[in-house]
């Protein structure tokens, strides 16, 4: 069984242009026995990270410490699954708070990362990931007006805490139309089905 974890973090939840291509991906995978597991970011908030948790880190509390629940049940979750899709809108040029507060739990020292002179060393299982990311202007390629934070800031953040296998696909330009939009969404398409065709020939 492959399992997959979907991470939807845009205010659009299963009515947007990303998760709707996530799961035409996955269906169309050709990848035999998949379990997804969809968390949605939005319509079911994370708790955020108090008083508590700071102090319960600073004070190299045990893993399994009461104000460290939600942060070790996203990280198990993480654990038990063999893929990782990120649905995400730009926001302001990076992720939006609800994908920022999942990765604020899942990097935990000691848990998900070991600290090291050299900065830190990841403590996870690679894994195959697609970052589905939803634009209304252009931020990559000729048409691009703004700057990227979100690509570089998720990559460093995943590989943090050993995910280095991470693909981005951009679903931009979503305000121009439907013909626009739908150009963007053939364009992920073809590049994701490209990239998840390795990813499930390597399981």
């Amino acid at each position: 069984m492959t399992r997959i974890l979907l991470l939807n973090g845009g205010p659009h939840s299963d009515a947007s242009h990303g998760y709707r291509l996530a799961r035409e991906a996955i269906a169309a995978s050709g990848i035999d026995n998949v379990q997804v597991t969809e968390r949605d970011l939005v319509k079911s908030p994370l708790p955020p990270i108090g008083r508590d948790y700071a102090i319960a880190v600073t004070s190299q509390a045990a893993p399994d410490a009461k104000e460290f629940d939600w942060s070790e049940r996203l990280i198990a979750e993480l654990e038990q699954h063999d893929m990782l899709f990120i649905v995400t809108p730009m926001h302001n040029f990076t992720v939006p708070a609800a994908l920022k507060l999942w990765i604020d739990h899942v990097i935990r020292i000691n848990r998900s990362f070991h600290a090291t002179p050299q900065g830190k060393v990841g403590l996870m299982k690679d894994r195959a990931t697609f970052v589905l990311v939803s634009s209304g202007g252009f931020h990559v390629g000729e048409r691009a007006k703004q700057a990227d934070f979100l690509t570089p800031y998720l990559r460093y953040a995943l590989a943090s805490i050993g995910i280095s296998d991470v693909h981005f696909f951009p679903l931009q330009g979503l305000v121009f139309g439907s013909e626009a939009v739908a150009q963007a969404v053939d364009e992920a398409r073809r590049q994701m089905s490209e990239k998840l065709s390795l990813a499930g020939a390597c399981l």
